[in-house]
């Protein structure tokens, strides 16, 4: 079990910014595919952006892409999810997660597990609230 350690997030009206930020080991950082999916109520859970540590391949879902933005830095053992254009269907509870599979669940979009546990690592979970 790998924790990670999630920041950001927060509430904005539609068309604004947030940001995310996600940490973790040296170890767990560099064998691994991290990005986060979000969960809303009644929702199934989304693969959003992942990002390939090493080679810095990004994935990210339809829904989405131009808005949202991954990056790392690899100094720092963090990834960040950068979310431009919010709109109130992004609300939802947003977890980073690090797993093999994951950069290929985002970009297949594959269904993903159905607990955050069984993920490689994971963190707490953040809220991101966009009002209309």
């Amino acid at each position: 079990q790998v924790q990670l350690v999630e920041s950001g997030g927060g509430s904005v009206q539609a068309g604004g910014s947030l940001s995310l930020s996600c940490a973790a080991s040296s170890d767990t950082y560099r064998r691994n595919c991290m990005g986060w999916f979000r969960q809303a109520p009644g929702k199934e859970r989304e693969g959003v952006a992942a990002i390939h540590t090493l080679l810095g391949s990004t994935f990210y879902a339809d829904s989405v892409k131009g808005r949202f933005t991954i990056s790392r830095d690899n100094a720092k053992n963090t990834v960040y999810l950068q979310m431009n254009s919010l709109k109130p269907e992004d609300t939802a509870m947003y977890y980073c997660v690090a797993d093999r599979q994951f950069c290929g669940m985002v970009a297949g979009g594959r269904k993903l597990p159905a607990r955050v546990t069984d993920f490689g690592g994971w963190g707490q979970g953040t809220q991101v609230t966009v009002s209309s």
